[in-house]
This record gives structure tokens, sequence and C-alpha cells, in this order.
């Protein structure tokens, strides 16, 4: 059970504070209710060049990281297609510099073209690197583009082509800003040894007085029930050919979302999972195999992947996973892999609030689902899973016409 008590300032920044007296640290966790999801398809890329720029100064302070450092602090941020979450954690004594560093960046970065053109440079370096000359690096661009036709999805966080993001332009950028990092887009946690005046007090401060922003209502294009299974094919410079397979399932504040979760556990999570031992160990198909799902916000999807040893085909893989799946929906799952994969889901949890700053982010996190309350719930949700529910969501997951492939083959 997570305590916490929350206020939120006239500029509708909302704000968390869970108290912890047993550290000398404090965590600041602040959330951004934007993500990949909310860019244009001409223009994608900027919420992930942003998690850059904010780094680069903001109105009042040149440097970020090096009055961070002199406060004994660290820092980091990540963007999904969901959420942008930036964290800081410093000894307690210094909790106003960390204030003082997120007020100021929320109130305004130092728009340059400087900035911009250092910061597009990174993130196109970052591209190349882990996208165009890693091997199978632009796996997930492909099979988001054959799952989504509709929907933002259809494009990683790190933008849809380098182009977009070389070309970039000062005033989209700030236009990207000033509608998206306003405190009342935000969701701000303060974990650590402190009182909810305390923190009351330094947030009205610091925060008081940046302008709420214009509100605006999410128009996303939803993605249609998709009918009829799609397969594509990549070829590339990879030493071994790899499966990709996609099956589109409900978003995370669904009923099924759980059961999908765990689901992603029996199947593919380890290497006792049904997955490994079948093709891995005994048929010696695959060389590795995992199954997993986006966790996306909006309907997401479960993906199985894996190598495929040499010799072996990607017919033959697709088809010994077919019939993987095809096993589970005739048989269902036993209560011992389904107790197995709730108590993985359990140790994880209680690992996860070992951490001052996975507690902050994590209570941001469901605040801005719908209610950071919601956290205390998060296990029961599992718990009440039973073998029969998880065996009529799989069978929606995997019913025909539902599932993307990607055959990604090494050049010949």
């Amino acid at each position: 059970m997570l305590d916490f008590q929350r206020f939120t300032l006239d500029n509708g920044l909302r704000v968390l504070v869970h108290a912890d007296t047993a550290t000398p640290m404090v965590a600041m966790n602040i959330l951004y209710d934007v993500g990949a999801r909310d860019e244009e398809a001409e223009r994608t890329g900027f919420a992930h060049l942003f998690e850059h720029l904010m780094f680069g100064g903001s109105v009042n302070i040149p440097e970020y990281d090096e009055p961070l450092q002199m406060a004994g602090g660290e820092n980091n941020a990540y963007t999904t297609n969901d959420i942008t979450n930036y964290y800081i954690q410093l000894p307690l004594k210094n909790i106003e510099t960390a204030f003082w560093l997120e007020s100021d960046r929320m109130l305004s970065l130092a728009f340059s073209e400087k900035s911009l053109d250092v910061q597009r440079k990174v993130v196109s370096e970052e591209f190349k690197e882990h996208y165009l000359n890693k091997p199978y690096g632009n796996a997930w661009h492909e099979l988001r583009k054959l799952a989504y036709t509709k929907h933002p999805y259809q494009w990683p966080t790190i933008g849809k082509n380098l182009e977009q993001i070389e070309t970039a332009q000062l005033d989209d950028v700030k236009a990207f800003f000033f509608k998206h990092y306003r405190p009342q887009n935000a969701v701000m946690c303060v974990a650590g040894n402190v009182s909810v005046s305390e923190v009351r007090a330094l947030s009205q401060k610091w925060f008081g007085d940046i302008p709420a922003g214009e509100k605006y209502v999410r128009n996303i294009a939803q993605e249609p029930r998709q009918e009829a299974d799609r397969e594509a094919s990549v070829y590339a410079d990879v030493p071994l050919d790899a499966l990709y397979m996609g099956w589109h399932i409900e978003g995370r504040l669904s009923a099924p979302y759980y059961p999908s979760d765990l689901l992603t556990e029996i199947l593919g999570s380890g290497l006792s999972s049904r997955l490994h031992i079948a093709l891995v160990k005994e048929q010696q198909l695959f060389s590795n195999i995992n199954c997993y799902h986006t966790g996306s916000l909006d309907p997401g999807m479960i993906v199985i992947e894996g190598k495929i040893r040499e010799g072996k085909t990607l017919e033959e893989a697709r088809a010994a996973v077919q019939q993987q799946i095809a096993k589970l929906l005739a048989d269902g799952v036993t209560e011992n892999e389904l107790q197995k994969s709730k108590n993985k889901i359990e140790a994880m949890i209680a690992f996860e609030d070992m951490s001052l700053l996975n507690r902050a982010n994590n209570l941001a996190f469901y605040e801005l689902l719908g209610g950071a309350e919601m956290i205390n719930d998060e296990w029961s949700r599992y718990q009440a899973v039973t073998a029969e529910y998880l065996l009529s969501t799989a069978k929606e997951v995997f019913r025909e016409g539902n599932c993307n492939t990607l055959f990604y083959r090494k050049k010949v």
C-alpha cells in the first residue's frame, strides 16, 4: 500500500506527495501527458526530440546538469508513444534545486537555432545508430506500419524517418512545447522525507506563476478492428532470419489488459515459458524467442519475436508458433501456470516499490491513468484473473484476422 496526498495548483499542475521518512534523498518525477501519438504524421519524432531539448537549457538556466550535479543529484528522462517522463533524485537538503530547475524549463525552454541544431544532430545520430545501422533496428518501424493503418502508433517514438527530424523547424518546436508542456498537462510527484505543507509551499513558489496553457481535447484517429491477417517481408544484412508476429489487444485501462499481460508471461517470458521450451529447447527452431506486450494506453499489441536457427525457415517457425497458440486455445492454461505468472507479476510490483524513484514514477503514471490510488488496486486486478477469463481473452486476441506477421529475412 503506497500512501500519498494530492493537491492541484491554480494553473492545473497536479501534485502528489509520497512521504518516506527512511531516506535522506528526495525524488521528483514530472510526467507530461504527451507522447509520439500526439504528433502529426508529417512531423514525427517531436516528443522524443523534446526529451533532448529539455536538457539543453531553459529561459533562465543555460545549463541544466551542472547545478544539479553540484547539488549531488542525478536525473534522466524517457519518452514513449503515450507519455514523456522526467525525474530527479538528490539529497533532501537540496530539494529546492529540483523545484528551481524543473519549474524553469516548464516555464520555457531557451529556444534557439543553435540548441535545436545540436539536439537534432544528437537525435539523428541516435536514429542512425539504433534504427538504420543496427541489425533488425527497423523491425519495429515495419511492424508498426503493418499493424496500424490509422492510429499514430504506426510510428515509433524516434519518428517515422530521419528526414522529419533533420528538417524540424524552430517555430514547429515552439508550438509543440507551448501546447503540450504546460502545467495543466503535467503531473508532479515528490517522494521522500517531506511534508505536504513543505511541498505545497515550494510548488506554489516555483510553479504557481507558470501559465496554465490552453486546454485542448485529444482527437486521435482510432484503429479499426482488423479483420484480415497481414504479412510483409524485409530483407537486410543480418546474421539470422527473424520472425515478428503482432496481435492487437485492448488498451491499458481495459479489463482484458490483465489477462493479456499474464498471457505473455505464460507464453514467452523466460526459460520456462511455453514457447521457449517447445520451440527453442525441444524443436530447436529458434535460437531465442520472447512474448511481450506494448503496454500502450490506447489498444496495443502482443508480440512474439525470435531469431530463427540456421537451416530452418521462417515459414516453419511461424507454423510452429501457430501450433503452440492453437494448443493453448484448445486446452487453456493450467492453474499452476496461471499462479506462476501471477507470482512473477507480484514479485515485479514488490521490487519496483523498493525504489523511491520508481514509486514517484508509478504514482505519477497512475494519476495520469485516472487516479494515483489505482496503484494500490493493481495487484488485485491480476489476482482476479481466472483460467477461464484468460482463455476467453486469448481467443479474442489470437482470433483469425488479427495477426500481423513480419518476416525479417537475411539477404542471400
